[in-house]
């Protein structure tokens, strides 16, 4: 596959995982402490592609190189919200894996970009 078409699968792969995102974050508890984590792993999630396709259009190399970093912190920190997440016990662990597991994913497939750009 290349870049071209990467890129294109990879926005809608993120596109689709924020929304997915999203739909976890309403099943949250209505607690002070879940609507803390449900505004941040909102907030996160749905910034992994809003990023990502701003990368895609950026005007520099420098400039590409920055969003996927800011892509990968920001999956990282999605990671980290639904591991808190399935901690906390808000929403069952079956539920939760596929998710972390396509989070994971994704923090890897940034990590990867972040580590192959040469320039």
């Amino acid at each position: 596959m290349e870049n071209k078409e990467f890129g294109k699968q990879l926005e809608k792969r993120t596109k689709k995982f924020a929304i997915e995102i999203i739909k976890i974050s309403t099943l949250l508890p209505q607690t002070t402490e879940a609507k803390v984590i449900k505004n941040q792993i909102t907030k996160s999630g749905t910034s992994v592609g809003a990023n990502y396709r701003e990368a895609n259009r950026s005007r520099s190399k420098a400039d590409f190189r920055n969003k996927i970093k800011i892509c990968e912190s920001e999956a990282s920190e999605t990671l980290y919200w639904l591991e808190i997440i399935e901690e906390m016990k808000w929403l069952k662990s079956e539920n939760m894996d596929i998710i972390k597991k396509e989070s994971s994913e994704i923090l890897a497939i940034y990590t990867s970009i972040g580590k192959n750009l040469k320039f």
